[in-house]
């Protein structure tokens, strides 16, 4: 007797699976995306006769060896990625497009090239032809001889020209434009995304092959399709930039080899990527010209800390309810910290404007930058001007108290090697400096500093 046959409906974009028709996928939410199959209860259900069982494996007999990790040595970069790429391992790199995604992976290819045998690197590419690699590669100054090109797009030859070469690091630019021939899907598709991804995993865990690929952040704002991959590689790593600046961040949001705290910092320039040894010589000059409503501070991202400058401008509402705007601090963040001040160090804002910037274009998500904050809106909306050798370190809580911070001997070291003079911080225990070391317990302490200070 035959099996008897069921019809399901299944998406073409993101290969859902439905018990019926419907004009809009419930999951992608694609118009139009549902196709009729019609499938055996056996094919339903599976089988799993004449399978063998899988292989049990022992952990007590498993020797741990320390793997040597890809060392590009591009500090920022390989910080990021955990003291550099494991072998054996994907990295996703995404960013928004013309952000330099090629040109950083093209700088790493070149330096790893270089460390080992001939061809120890391949670079595939569906978005470029040779001649424009080649014209890419130059303008880079990268040595091309031991890096081996493949400008194929299709993942089942790609995964054999692997096996055959056996490299130490490939790169793949970009993961929108493989496609395999078991998805029956366009390429760019989610389906086609996940299905190369998977095998390109494969490969990497079984020949341990280190693999980065590169992912574009579509219209939507998402990662290749909703964040499709980030599940199945080892380390997402995303390059950011403020449109009006040269510099570029590097933050991964994921990774199974490393923190995900640490940040680079890279500047764009004609030859590629220039690491930023010393940030807080970026985003902070000493020697500007002091203003009311500019104070200095110290964040710390992963193990490195760096100073930032915080600028607030207060001014009476014209029409409407009071507005406040930020760029690079958390609008939420600024919201209590304004109701604080009203309420516990009697500083009415009910009727003014504030708006705070974090200068240089970073995004800030540090409790140490509040005691700044607060002392930069006082001071805009006083006019009272603070010495720019002056730094705040500091966590305001709803009763207006400051509260410590964590490291706070390392941000004080920071700002002592710049030359800072002063630090005003919470009211607790530290290590002897050459900064002077300004204690306050409050938010009413730290107006009366401002207002004493100028």
């Amino acid at each position: 007797m035959s099996d008897k046959m069921k019809k399901i409906y299944v998406c073409k974009k993101c290969d859902a699976q439905f018990s019926k028709w419907n004009g809009r996928c419930l999951e992608c939410g694609g118009w139009g995306t549902l196709e009729e199959k019609s499938l055996t209860e056996k094919e339903i259900k599976g089988s799993h006769q004449g399978i063998s069982p899988a292989e049990i494996i022992d952990f007590s007999k498993i020797k741990i060896e320390k793997a040597q990790r890809l060392i590009t040595k591009i500090d920022e970069f390989d910080r990021v990625v955990g003291g550099g790429i494991m072998p054996g391992s994907l990295v996703l790199l995404s960013g928004e497009p013309g952000i330099g995604k090629s040109t950083i992976v093209a700088q790493v290819a070149n330096i790893i090239s270089q460390q080992n045998q001939s061809q120890s690197v391949i670079y595939i590419s569906g978005e470029e032809s040779s001649p424009q690699l080649r014209s890419r590669f130059s303008r880079l100054q990268c040595h091309i001889e031991k890096i081996a090109f493949i400008t194929e797009v299709n993942v089942e030859k790609i995964v054999s020209a692997i096996e055959k070469i056996n490299p130490k690091l490939i790169i793949v630019d970009s993961i929108q434009t493989l496609n395999s021939l078991e998805a029956e899907s366009e390429t760019g598709s989610i389906t086609q995304i996940r299905a190369c991804t998977a095998k390109l995993l494969e490969v990497a865990k079984r020949l341990n092959i280190a693999i980065i690929l590169v992912g574009h952040v579509t219209k939507d704002g998402v990662l290749a399709g909703p964040k499709s991959l980030e599940h199945l590689v080892d380390t997402v790593v995303y390059l950011e930039t403020e449109s009006v600046h040269n510099f570029r961040i590097l933050r991964a949001t994921k990774n199974r080899f490393g923190s995900v705290n640490e940040i680079g910092i890279f500047e764009m320039t004609g030859q590629g990527f220039k690491e930023i040894k010393n940030p807080s010589s970026v985003f902070v000059d000493i020697d500007n010209e002091q203003i009311s409503g500019s104070v200095i501070s110290c964040v710390i991202e992963g193990t490195r800390p760096f100073l930032v400058e915080i600028q607030a401008l207060v001014t009476k509402t014209v029409f409407g309810y009071p507005q406040r705007k930020s760029s690079g601090f958390d609008l939420n963040r600024l919201q209590v910290l304004t109701a604080v001040l009203t309420k516990r160090a009697n500083i009415n804002l009910t009727n003014q404007d504030v708006i705070l910037n974090i200068v240089g274009g970073m995004r800030i998500n540090d409790p140490a930058l509040d005691l700044a904050v607060c002392l930069a809106i006082v001071s805009s909306l006083l006019n009272q001007t603070i010495s720019r050798k002056t730094i705040a370190l500091g966590e305001v809580g709803l009763g207006g108290e400051i509260r410590n911070i964590p490291k706070l001997e390392e941000r004080i070291k920071e700002a002592e090697k710049l030359g800072f003079e002063k630090a005003i911080i919470s009211n607790t225990q530290t290590k002897s400096t050459k900064i002077e070391i300004v204690k306050i317990k409050n938010l009413s302490e730290a107006i009366n500093f401002i207002a004493h200070s100028s």
